[in-house]
């Protein structure tokens, strides 16, 4: 049955369909063809390559309708990149989270230096559920004092703030890591820029929603994501 109306006007498939397939692979470390072989268990008949292009369409889509329901953080943040695999070479995937465990952003970057630090900031501190940092806790990449000097002296940042080099104090990002790492593996790597920002903003998003960061959902209601979900896009759970 083709959509006819909303984000998924045009769609050979119902926005019910389209949204269970999105939701389960940004949340689970599965791959396209998995996620093929799960809808025809149920009856639907679906390639991977459309599943590829409904995550292309719909993650970032899911990220931007998400963001406005994001609990605010707190100041203090925890930043460290990791790495994934985009067209056969390492890039920097720049993430905070705060001391709760609570995601604060994220940014994908070509480079690991001062100038894409000070953008992964900039981004964050853009976002409507973050404040002003009151501690940066950082490892020893010589970008961050550089970047935060810069910030502080243009005013970006509140010129109070400590930078913190403590490697324990960063383990809590350090393992939030893995659960991008355990997400990334199934499709062995990302095929363009484009494509990773897009897959990855989806991965975060769902990740906040499952810590618990959206306020009309608790952690991990399976249930409650899905209606909230079909309700931010407008159709029925």
């Amino acid at each position: 049955m083709r959509c006819k109306k909303g984000p998924f006007k045009g769609r050979q498939f119902t926005a019910a369909v389209i949204l269970w397939a999105v939701r389960w692979y940004l949340q689970f470390p599965i791959s396209y063809r998995d996620l093929e072989r799960m809808l025809a268990d149920r009856g639907v008949a679906v390639d991977h390559t459309t599943l590829f292009r409904w995550i292309q369409a719909y993650a970032p889509e899911l990220d931007k309708r998400l963001r406005p329901h994001l609990r605010m953080t707190t100041g203090s943040w925890r930043v460290d990149e990791t790495y994934v695999k985009v067209k056969g070479h390492w890039m920097y995937l720049y993430r905070a989270v705060d001391g709760r465990g609570q995601t604060i952003d994220f940014l994908l970057s070509a480079k690991r230096n001062a100038a894409a630090a000070r953008r992964f900031f900039r981004k964050a501190r853009r976002q409507r559920h973050t404040v002003n940092p009151r501690t940066l806790t950082v490892d020893k990449n010589a970008a961050y004092p550089s970047a935060t000097k810069a910030m502080k002296a243009d005013g970006e940042l509140w010129r109070f703030a400590k930078l913190r080099k403590i490697k324990y104090l960063n383990n809590i990002v350090e393992q939030d890591h893995r659960r991008i790492k355990r997400l990334v593996r199934p499709g062995l790597g990302f095929k363009s820029f484009h494509t990773a920002r897009r897959t990855i903003a989806g991965y975060e998003i769902m990740a906040m929603v499952r810590k618990g960061q959206i306020a009309a959902i608790p952690a991990n209601d399976m249930s409650g994501q899905a209606s909230f979900i079909a309700t931010l896009f407008g159709v029925a759970a």
